[in-house]
């Protein structure tokens, strides 16, 4: 809403000569004259007084404007002393008004630019982070949080000794906690729906497995191997009795893993319900094995049957 129709809009419902009303007609003649001047700018203004416009714009915190002018030069100043830092401002408009797709471009536009310059450094750095600030949370597409990770750690790459090292690092392992985070909340997700299907419960232990090697150190590592052990025991409970066997077996194995790491753990207990269970389901399938090869061992030989005998036909004599 520009000056005229806020004052329009609200002037009536002030009471005439009253302090707000006077006020308030000083605030739209202020914003209506600033306008004017910005626009008579635009149109008349020679290069230099559109860029030391759009320094004095961006020192006094208006990157809006300070942005249209930078945009509108840059292209202009081709060649010029004053090009450089037109780029390099003209990023960071962007970057304060929260527009950090275009401002992590630009920056890196500007660092493979003036790779020289004394403000390279700084660019790429203003590149990663900006990427990281456009990273998405972690229940969406983390697409932008690798590519964040993988900003930041490039940056350290070109520049070991940067004092903004640390800050890189410690923003790495924050992305790298959101990564975390979407890959529980993955395992958790298959886990809650292993109930309905093999494939789930199956993907439930392999996202866990994943999520073991990716994140040896994490908080969720305790949950997570209890829930190994839960998703495997469904999954051999659902299963067709010839596959039981093999994954009963890995049932107990992947309850050792969870007692030889957390030998004192608050899922233990639940666990070595689960274990006990599959100990006696093995019990009764070596059972029913060994009744099977009973069976088989009573049963004739087919080889020793005798062999069965059939002699030709003997045809009728034709009729005389």
């Amino acid at each position: 809403m520009n000056g005229v129709a806020f004052f329009i809009t609200f002037a009536p419902n002030m009471r005439k000569n009253s302090p707000a009303s006077y006020f308030l007609l000083f605030i739209a003649v202020l914003v209506i004259t600033s306008c004017s001047k910005f626009s008579k700018l635009q149109k008349t203004g020679t290069d230099q007084e559109k860029y030391d416009a759009a320094m004095s714009y961006y020192k006094k915190g208006d990157f809006y404007r300070s942005g249209l002018l930078f945009e509108e030069l840059i292209p202009l100043l081709k060649g010029s002393t004053e090009s450089e830092l037109a780029q390099f401002y003209y990023a960071y408009t962007q970057y304060q008004q929260g527009q950090y797709n275009t401002s992590q471009f630009l920056f890196k536009k500007f660092f493979d630019t003036y790779a020289r310059s004394d403000y390279a450094q700084e660019a790429l750095y203003m590149h990663a982070f900006s990427l990281y600030k456009d990273s998405s949370p972690f229940n969406l597409d983390q697409t932008s949080t690798f590519t964040a990770i993988s900003a930041m750690q490039d940056f350290i790459n070109t520049y070991p000794e940067s004092p903004f090292r640390e800050e890189c690092t410690r923003y790495i392992l924050e992305l790298r906690s959101k990564l975390e985070r979407k890959a529980y909340e993955r395992a958790r997700l298959y886990h809650k729906i292993s109930d309905f299907n093999a494939m789930s419960m199956k993907s439930a232990v392999i996202s866990i497995e994943n999520f073991r090697k990716d994140f040896p150190d994490s908080k969720y590592n305790e949950e997570l191997a209890f829930l190994k052990v839960e998703s495997q025991y469904n999954l051999a409970a659902n299963s067709f009795s010839v596959k039981q066997k093999e994954r009963y077996q890995d049932v107990l194995k992947f309850y050792q893993e969870l007692i030889d790491k957390y030998p004192t753990g608050k899922y233990n207990r639940d666990a070595e319900d689960m274990f006990e269970n599959s100990q006696k389901q093995l019990e009764v399938i070596a059972k029913a094995e060994v009744e099977r090869q009973k069976q088989l061992e009573t049963q004739p030989d087919p080889a020793n049957k005798p062999t069965k005998v059939t002699t030709p036909a003997i045809s009728e004599p034709k009729g005389q």
